[in-house]
């Protein structure tokens, strides 16, 4: 069975983003693997996983979540570390960072899992996005005003089409240990099959059979053609 931790569903699910709960679970399920999806609400310790998955939101959710998850710091820095699975997306994925500057000043302390920071911005960076990572080109799309700065830590992949992390420096996401972070939305995990099962490869701990994705690889590749 594989432990699936949804943090904050009610609060953090912009754009279809518990769609890629959905298609994580599908995905195991196809190859007869049981997937258990584990809400993770405030005030609840975070539980043992395979994976942990948090999806968007804005600043509203941010200022609302930001004590529970300097609360679960230590328990997220620890699972960082540790090379557990995590996938976070736009404002899930600041969570993990050590703040949230607000664009009339507001600093906003979160978990520090990792030492990288966002700053909100005045316009914001909306659209369909392309871009390069390891596990090959991903197509999603995005809405956020905080631009984030990795300050060393390596970027998923780089801007091919769209903003990514800031619209500065063509970096998107994150890459950390089994960590994945990143501002693509959509749900972008329907539409990046490899993607997907790269994250339950790393999270069962093994090699998946693969499957049947025509469908979706054409998916992706007219995405691509389109928006790149």
């Amino acid at each position: 069975m594989i432990k699936i931790a949804h943090l904050y569903p009610t609060e953090l699910n912009l754009y279809g983003d518990s769609g890629n709960i959905l298609c994580l679970k599908k995905r195991l399920e196809w190859r007869g693997l049981e997937a258990k999806i584990i809400p993770v609400n405030c005030g609840d310790a975070l539980p043992d996983f395979d994976l942990l998955f948090i999806g968007g939101g804005q600043d509203r959710e941010m200022r609302l979540l930001a004590r529970d998850i300097r609360k679960k710091g230590d328990a997220l820095r620890f699972a960082v570390q540790s090379k557990k699975v995590i996938f976070a997306i736009c404002g899930g994925f600041q969570l993990l960072g050590k703040y949230y500057e607000t664009a009339d000043g507001e600093l906003i302390k979160l978990s520090g899992a990792l030492p990288f920071y966002t700053v909100g911005g005045a316009r914001r960076m909306i659209g369909n996005t392309v871009f390069d990572t390891p596990f090959g080109i991903t197509v999603g799309f995005e809405n956020h005003s905080g631009r984030t700065y990795l300050d060393g830590l390596t970027p998923l992949g780089k801007i091919i089409s769209g903003f990514g992390n800031n619209g500065e420096d063509k970096t998107e996401g994150l890459l950390f240990n089994n960590t994945i972070g990143t501002y693509a939305h959509g749900p972008v995990l329907p539409k990046n099959p490899v993607l997907a099962d790269e994250l339950l490869s790393r999270a069962a701990g093994l090699k998946l059979d693969a499957l049947d994705d025509k469908e979706e690889l054409l998916c992706n590749r007219e995405l691509i053609r389109r928006f790149k």
